[in-house]
């Protein structure tokens, strides 16, 4: 596995999120468009989360998010970020989330 510098690192930008809206992206089986509070503004995300949660479960959940990736046009919409989630490669996929409360938008070090 190849190394990055810790100066690349610190320019993922990291934050708390929380799921205000979801909704299946019509033809598209994977996809939600997630609309996300990051504090300063809500962004809409673009996620294969669909099999995995249902769209009730995931409005309210505070997430990580990557706040500074370039937008991305996944299932005809675009993503203004990226959520982040573990996979344990038989097929489990869990979203990261923050285990108290605090404010969208707080940073992630």
């Amino acid at each position: 596995m190849d190394k990055i510098a810790f100066e690349e690192f610190k320019k993922v930008k990291l934050v708390v999120g929380q799921i205000k809206e979801a909704e299946k992206i019509a033809g598209k089986d994977k996809l939600l468009k997630l609309k996300v509070d990051i504090g300063k503004e809500t962004i809409q995300l673009v996620a294969g989360m669909a099999p995995y949660y249902p769209i009730d479960e995931l409005k309210g959940k505070k997430i990580v998010v990557v706040e500074n990736l370039q937008p991305a046009k996944l299932g005809g919409e675009v993503s203004n970020g990226m959520l982040l989630a573990a996979d344990d490669k038989k097929g489990k996929v869990v979203l990261l989330t923050v285990d108290k409360e605090i404010e969208n938008g707080s940073e992630i070090r």
